[in-house]
């Protein structure tokens, strides 16, 4: 790591004390790695049976983390199916200060690449609209693939300004998080880029524009309701002075608890968390989708589904030859967006083709499941065929979890898996 800033060393020992030492010797020690548990597919119990290294403790702050020492966990076959969230562990404690958001409207503002974002979908289960947005396309794109292979049925991935979203859909949401950009002073161990970007100036440039973002969050909220605010910074300019500064604009807000943690006393990085409440204010609804027209589409939909599938589908949508269903309740605006729902598929050549999306959402029973063993799954997640029976479309599973279609033709199953996501183990 490159040395640690001057600057930044002064400040952290005018703030710490007495405690500055321990801070600074916490840089020795290599960084904290960890993994959430995705509840949408499986409970802590039985990921415990199934994770494929050894867990070395829970993380206090989140009953679905577990610190890890595995260096590559994202090379697993269990990542892909979703079965877990690789997160730095500090980072996972601000999502849960959102309670009681199952069924709800929902926003993390500042979403990519979507740690907190998909453990706030784990939280409503389904349940609700979640609000998943990124300013920068690459970076949501990302997001967009996160939100797919965890299988959240009930998300919107948007790519806008927070002002934009502000303006499109005002008091809509019972609850907002705003993970903002920062200085990076918890990431130094992890990012060297931030290190060498730090500077006095970053951080005063950071608190204004996190002003700003605030301001696009409470125009957001309905009243009522609750925003947390998070940064990955220890300067006070960033975390504890602008939500004080926040609240002196907003009599209406309630400092309900607030979270700082630090290297050298939790095993983690160090976050900062902020609970706010809003009373008083606006409330508005969603305005509804306008009903598509499917017409022949969706009856091909309709015969795909009853061939190869369990489930039924409702409010179907269609984007020139996509279809989605759309939670009940999510709008369709004129904002960029990556995702709505679920991608069930497109229409090609006056057939319907499933999408990854829509596979990696289902349950066993609910389509034809192939398990495959680990030396198959490693050969589909490469995109190889393999040799199976049956006939039509099935979902290459292991271990019971959804990794992608095939198409089973012949006695070969026939691979589907997205190309852009391809890689051998």
């Amino acid at each position: 790591m490159n040395a640690l800033p001057q600057q930044f060393l002064a400040r952290m020992r005018a703030s710490l004390g007495e405690e500055y030492d321990a801070f600074v010797s916490s840089y020795a020690q290599p960084a904290a790695r960890a993994v959430r548990v995705n509840t949408l597919k499986t409970d802590v119990s039985r990921f415990k049976e199934l994770c494929p290294f050894p867990c070395d403790g829970a993380v206090p702050w989140c009953k679905e983390g577990f610190y890890i020492r595995e260096e590559r966990p994202g090379l697993y076959i269990e990542h892909a199916a979703g079965l877990y969230y690789v997160q730095e562990p500090s980072a996972m404690c601000a999502a849960p200060l959102l309670s009681g958001i199952r069924g709800k409207n929902v926003i993390d503002l500042c979403s990519a690449p979507g740690g907190k974002g998909t453990q706030l979908a784990a939280q409503m289960c389904g349940e609700g609209v979640l609000f998943l947005n990124e300013i920068n396309f690459s970076r949501a794109k990302v997001l967009s693939q996160n939100a797919e292979r965890m299988g959240i049925k009930n998300a919107v991935v948007t790519v806008s300004a927070p002002a934009a979203l502000a303006k499109t859909y005002p008091a809509c949401f019972d609850a907002v998080l705003v993970d903002a950009p920062c200085s990076g002073e918890g990431m130094f161990k992890k990012e060297e880029a931030a290190v060498g970007e730090w500077s006095p100036q970053n951080v005063e440039m950071c608190a204004r524009r996190q002003a700003d973002i605030l301001e696009s969050a409470d125009a957001l909220l309905r009243a009522g309701g609750s925003m947390v605010y998070s940064t990955c910074t220890f300067s006070e300019e960033e975390d504890e002075r602008t939500v004080q500064d926040f609240l002196q604009r907003h009599k209406n807000y309630t400092l309900v608890r607030q979270e700082k943690l630090y290297p050298h006393k939790v095993r983690g990085e160090g976050h900062f968390a902020a609970l706010l409440q809003k009373d008083g204010g606006e409330r508005a609804d969603f305005a509804p989708a306008p009903p598509s027209k499917l017409g022949e589409r969706e009856k091909l939909y309709r015969s795909f589904e009853s061939r190869f599938l369990n489930v039924r589908f409702k409010n179907l949508y269609l984007a020139g030859e996509v279809l989605y269903s759309l939670p009940q309740g999510i709008p369709v605006s004129r904002l960029q967006t990556l995702r709505a729902g679920v991608r069930l598929g497109e229409f090609v050549k006056g057939r319907f083709e499933p999408s990854h999306s829509l596979a990696m959402c289902l349950k066993e029973g609910q389509a034809a499941f192939f398990n495959v063993d680990e030396a198959t799954a490693k050969t589909y997640l490469g995109g190889s065929t393999f040799e199976c029976g049956g006939s039509g479309w099935a979902v290459c599973a292991y271990k019971g979890f959804p990794l992608g279609w095939v198409k089973i033709s012949g006695g070969v199953a026939k691979n589907h898996y997205p190309k852009g996501l391809r890689f051998v183990l």
